[in-house]
């Protein structure tokens, strides 16, 4: 349950990916074996924790797209996706931009590196322990909440940290 007045970003780069079709273009490349696990990793331990999105803004690649699908699978209830070009391969100041139109209450939002873990790292106001955080490898998640009444307040430094995963299976 999120506190009346706040915000919640469960911020996720796209799970692993394949690359043993060289012909695919890179918004065409689907997750692999390790990816899909992870991506089912990821969303039991979002369910696990009660971290729900009411709204998922998701880049259109295909990865982003199949890390949301398995997620979702573990959670009790998914929204359907707004799938955003915007945020295929976006950086920092576009992905704020991109969560300032958002409108749910807990919003998660899949997309790639550089942008996405850039992104992570401008908006809590104490970055995360954890050995893994600065790279942000595939399919770590932060969660961060705001206390905001609406997305169009949220800046960086606002927010506090509430966790940070990388699934085992992430390759």
């Amino acid at each position: 349950m999120i506190p009346e007045g706040h915000r919640r970003l469960i911020l996720t780069r796209h799970a692993k990916s394949s690359w043993d079709d060289p012909t695919l273009d890179d918004h065409e490349r689907p997750l692999n074996p390790r990816g899909r696990a992870a991506a089912k990793e990821l969303g039991e331990w979002l369910a696990s924790r009660g971290y729900l999105p009411d709204q998922i803004l998701c880049s259109t690649s295909r990865r982003t797209a199949e890390t949301w699908d398995s997620v979702a699978a573990a959670l009790p209830e998914a929204p359907e996706p707004e799938m955003s070009a915007a945020l295929y391969h976006a950086g920092p100041d576009l992905m704020l931009k991109v969560l300032k139109a958002a409108v749910g209450a807990s919003v998660m939002m899949l997309g790639h590196n550089p942008g996405i873990g850039e992104f992570a790292g401008m908006l809590p106001a104490e970055r995360p322990h954890h050995p893994d955080f600065d790279r942000y490898p595939t399919a770590a998640t932060l969660v961060v909440d705001f206390q905001i009444p609406a997305w169009g307040d949220v800046a960086p430094r606002l927010g506090s940290v509430l966790d940070f995963f990388v699934p085992s299976t992430r390759g």
